[in-house]
């Protein structure tokens, strides 16, 4: 009976291996697999490396709004010239744009009785979060409270606090392609539960853009007005 019982667990000992086996090696994947895995840090390194990468950039954008019972969509290209200088040109509606010129920040839609403007130190605007990709980008410092989910189609997703803006802002979420660090999406939410959405598709780095791209004369007629700083 002992030989038996020996030969069925010498029969058994190759299966019992191959179990053991596989057993450690599902373990080394998922320690392989948790060592890996983003962390706020990590991601937050590759969206600053991205940026801090590029002296200019040309993308694409859709901006939504949803809050105080309405709702708006816009669309347009957006474009960004290190030091400080961003446009945003409005395909939807035609002409409307936002610029700054490193020194001011402009607003104006056609057929509006002014130009509004204001010193770009002091702007607080939603579309302001961009702000920090003009100079070199330190994603930790512009948001506080950063913490990290998944997002459809493998995107990472960081959401947290824009300094400075508290009282107006609640959070900030940036959808982050995994691969290159580029913000493929912004997702504001205002104090008031008022929702603005940015999506950037056809990002085209370090392209040609002549420095009169960002200067600004206002159309004839047009008074120019400084805007009040923010309260």
């Amino acid at each position: 009976m002992i030989r038996s019982l020996t030969r069925s667990f010498t029969r058994s000992l190759p299966r019992l291996f191959l179990s053991i086996g596989l057993i450690a090696a599902a373990i080394g994947s998922l320690c392989t697999s948790a060592q890996t895995a983003p962390d706020v840090h990590s991601v937050a390194q590759l969206v600053d490396s991205h940026y801090n990468k590029l002296h200019s950039l040309r993308a694409n954008f859709t901006e939504s709004y949803q809050g105080l019972g309405m709702t708006r969509s816009e669309s347009g290209t957006l474009l960004l010239l290190k030091p400080g200088r961003m446009r945003w040109d409005y395909s939807s509606p035609v002409g409307k744009f936002f610029l700054i010129d490193g020194k001011f920040a402009w607003f104006y839609t056609p057929g509006a009785v002014q130009v509004q403007r204001i010193a770009a130190k002091q702007l607080d605007d939603l579309r302001s979060p961009l702000r920090f990709l003009l100079g070199h980008t330190q994603l930790e410092k512009e948001l506080s409270g950063l913490h990290l989910t998944q997002g459809p189609q493998g995107a990472i997703v960081l959401t947290g606090q824009p300094k400075g803006q508290e009282n107006r802002i609640g959070r900030v979420t940036l959808t982050v392609a995994p691969g290159s660090g580029a913000i493929e999406g912004i997702e504001i939410e205002e104090a008031d539960g008022a929702i603005t959405r940015f999506a950037f598709t056809g990002e085209q780095p370090n392209v040609a853009l002549p420095e009169s791209t960002f200067h600004f004369t206002a159309p004839a007629g047009v008074p120019v007005v400084d805007a009040l700083p923010p309260v």
